[in-house]
């Protein structure tokens, strides 16, 4: 556990024991960034392979008295031309109550100090809303710079877990006809 000098805020790696506060402020952060109604039933899962897989990622607690009052979690990106790790911080998420007050401060100085640790990660890298000037001047303020990079994505219908489930069942039919 960490904290930034003067600051109330306590920052370390999230356990299953947070497993429920990520799932609210993940389905929080969704619903007031981008109007989207998330499933428990879907992001529940979700925060838990993260949670239990340490290939996937890791989230980051900000506490206030032993409250939880905010998160990131960090993934991985390998970089060949560096031959190291970029750390991508994703799912920021501060309590209304809590922001303006250091927590998004402490959980990064946190992140950078433990991939400055590891030796192997040789950045930190996120995205944010064109829109979004506060989180730009707060990052800004972190020593972080915008790139020559824009985003593009392409979304398909069927979450993985369920495609997957399609693509077994398919292959049980198609074995089935075979024999």
């Amino acid at each position: 556990m960490t904290s930034v000098p003067g600051s109330d805020i306590q920052a370390r790696v999230a356990s299953l024991l947070h497993l429920e506060t990520i799932i609210d402020f993940n389905i929080a952060m969704a619903k007031e960034t981008e109007g989207k109604e998330l499933s428990t039933e879907v992001v529940r899962p979700g925060v838990e392979a993260v949670l239990t897989r340490n290939d996937l990622g890791f989230y980051i607690i900000g506490e206030h008295t032993g409250r939880p009052v905010g998160q990131l979690m960090i993934t991985y990106e390998w970089s060949d031309w560096r031959n190291a790790f970029f750390w991508w911080i994703q799912s920021v998420y501060v309590s209304p109550v809590y922001r303006r007050l250091g927590v998004y401060k402490a959980l990064h100085y946190y992140a950078a100090e433990e991939a400055r640790r590891q030796g192997n990660v040789c950045g930190l890298r996120l995205y944010v809303d064109k829109n979004n000037t506060i989180a730009q001047g707060v990052y800004a303020g972190l020593r972080m710079s915008p790139t020559n990079y824009d985003m593009y994505e392409i979304h398909f219908n069927a979450c993985p877990a369920q495609r997957l489930a399609e693509v077994e069942k398919e292959q049980e039919v198609n074995d089935d006809a075979t024999e």
